[in-house]
Parts: C-alpha cells; structure tokens; sequence
C-alpha cells in the first residue's frame, strides 16, 4: 500500500466530514472525489439521518460524477472516504467507472468495533469492496486515521 501525503491530506477531508456529518445528527462519513489533476471536485457526508438510508456520500460521488466528469475522468479520479464502501456504494463506484478508492477504516474494522460495544451488525453485509467490485484499485486502511476514526464511530453509538 502506497499512501502518499497528498492521499492523507484528501482522508483527513473525508474524516472531518464525517465528524460534520455526525455533529449534524447523521452517521459519520464522508467523502471526496479528486480529479487525475488533484483537484477536489466533489465532496459530501452521510445524509441519512431523514430516513434515506442511500443518501451515502460515495453514492453521491457516483451519482455526481456522472454528470460532471467524461468517462476518461472517471476512470482516472481517485475517491477517499473515511470509512470502506459499503456493497451498495461499491457497486455504484463500479458501474460509473470510477478509479481508485482510498478509505481510513475497513467495513471489518467498523464491524469489530461495533461487536466490542455490543452494537448489532447493520441490514447488509459489511462485505470488502474487492468482493463486491473485485477489479476496482483500492487501498486502506490507513493507520494513521484509524483511532479518530473509531472515536467518531464510538460517539455514534454512544458506547
């Protein structure tokens, strides 16, 4: 794994809209989408908290990037997130084309931490995204954030 300071300066983005996200009441993730030249291009956070649970940040990139960027752009932009994409947000980073993924924390750390607190698993399988997207470039998780990141995933279960 080669996680450059460009990459952890784009994490650090995606963990303090995740920390936004659950200061606003909602689960804390968040994402960025960076284009092949650097530039941040799209950003958002977990807007589930009005009942959509689909409104998750990578979706929104998937949704966004469509719209917005050619297919040679997609396939050429790096997505960072604070946490794994979950099965549905893998799928759709798939289908667009996107390119690398670069996530803080791993849908098995984040299923091990909620096990330690006694929180049930969640509706859908906490499944890695090369299982569900087997040739889409991804890298994490990234120790560097991993202890911000649980902390913000602690305060979301109140354990």
């Amino acid at each position: 794994m080669t996680i450059t300071e460009v990459d952890l300066t784009h994490l650090r983005r995606a963990v303090d809209l995740a920390r936004e996200a659950l200061d606003d009441g909602d689960e804390p993730y968040g994402s960025v989408l960076v284009d092949p030249a650097g530039t941040v291009r799209f950003e958002d956070r977990n807007r589930v908290k009005d009942g959509d649970e689909t409104r998750h940040p990578e979706l929104e990139i998937a949704r966004w990037s469509v719209h917005h960027l050619t297919p040679e752009e997609r396939a050429a932009s790096t997505v960072y997130t604070s946490g794994e994409h979950c099965p549905m947000c893998a799928a759709a980073h798939a289908w667009v084309g996107l390119g690398r993924i670069v996530y803080a924390s791993s849908s098995a750390q984040t299923a091990g931490w909620r096990a330690e607190w006694g929180v049930p698993a969640g509706p859908v399988a906490a499944l890695p995204i090369a299982t569900v997207a087997p040739g889409l470039p991804v890298e994490g998780p990234v120790p560097e954030l991993a202890d911000e990141v649980r902390e913000l995933q602690r305060r979301r279960y109140g354990a």
